[in-house]
């Protein structure tokens, strides 16, 4: 599908759907298009001296890759350590399971962070 050089940006009127795999995204595009993004983006664009087209283009751009980014600054291997965790604690169907899965991943997060909170770390 093309859309050429111009976009219609329309709001997504959405009643939840707990059968439809992808409510979860559909009630978020719902809520998000209530709001007009323009001025926003307007403004930006002005006071940068960036055409408004760029703008919103970067924008689209940058959340379409924000989930392989983020793969690839976590890791595929950490990825699938910690959402084996979570499938595990699922599958228990316990909470002791599930607050267990909790600290084990926020134990992996904290030593994540290090070098976050102290950037010399190593020296």
């Amino acid at each position: 599908m093309s859309f050429g050089d111009s976009v219609t940006l329309e709001q997504f009127i959405w009643e939840s759907d707990d059968s439809d795999k992808d409510n979860n995204f559909k009630n978020d595009v719902a809520l998000y298009t209530q709001e007009d993004p323009l001025p926003t983006v307007q403004r930006l664009s002005h006071n940068l001296d960036i055409p408004i087209g760029s703008v919103v283009r970067y924008i689209l751009c940058k959340w379409a890759m924000s989930g392989s980014e983020s793969l690839l600054d976590l890791g595929p291997d950490m990825v699938k350590k910690i959402a084996d965790i979570f499938d595990d604690a699922e599958s228990e169907n316990t909470d002791t399971a599930r607050l267990e899965a909790y600290n084990s991943v926020k134990a992996i997060m904290s030593w994540m962070k290090v070098p976050l909170d102290n950037p010399n770390y190593r020296g």
